[in-house]
């Protein structure tokens, strides 16, 4: 595990994406944000990663029941109180299922994988009405798994609400010409996540 932020800051648990450790550039940029602002962030690797790290070959994640198995073990490992979980992508999907079973503050998510890559109809919705706490997702408007034209035409439960990030795409990241900078980005993510949790 890797803690970043004060010792006694409301706790964020964040769950890496499908394709990148607990400590991708993306990953290590966002805890640092979240710390300075006053969140403890704790963040975890799923077996499968873990498994890379040891062995340098790279694997598929592993299905959604084992995944949401070692994210409640590391729940249960920091006992009693308040907590909010989270993640990239998939660690950020994860985090929502886990919501249908567990009491957490709430959710944030950093690029939700609404769809597939390339299979639009194929969309990861159904779950959502039954998370049992608020959920904050910073999406950037261009995401390749979940545009702000996509999205906007869902039927999202109340308890969902959206952070746009101007012309990002699936890590926030914008194009040169729309005058909007990853820096830019990354610190309105990471604003409304903490504005979220209430720090």
């Amino acid at each position: 595990m890797m803690v970043d932020g004060p010792e006694h800051g409301p706790v964020l648990v964040l769950a890496h994406g499908a394709g990148a450790p607990m400590d991708s550039e993306f990953m290590n940029d966002m805890a640092a944000r979240l710390a300075s602002r006053g969140v403890r962030v704790i963040r975890f690797e799923f077996p499968y990663m873990a498994e890379r790290r040891i062995t340098g070959k790279k694997r598929p994640p592993d299905r959604a029941p084992r995944l949401l198995a070692h994210f409640s073990q590391v729940l249960d490992e920091l006992g009693e109180g308040p907590v909010y979980i989270g993640g990239k992508s998939m660690g950020g999907r994860m985090a929502t299922l886990l919501a249908t079973e567990r009491d957490v503050s709430g959710v944030c998510v950093l690029g939700y994988p609404f769809h597939p890559p390339g299979k639009p109809e194929k969309t990861r919705l159904e779950h959502l009405p039954q998370v049992r706490c608020p959920v904050l997702i910073c999406q950037g408007e261009r995401d390749a798994l979940g545009s702000r034209e996509q999205v906007e035409g869902y039927s999202l439960p109340k308890t969902v609400n959206l952070s746009w990030c101007a012309d990002g795409d699936h890590s926030l990241k914008p194009r040169k010409a729309s005058g909007v900078s990853l820096d830019d980005n990354l610190d309105q993510a990471a604003n409304a996540l903490a504005g979220f949790i209430g720090v």
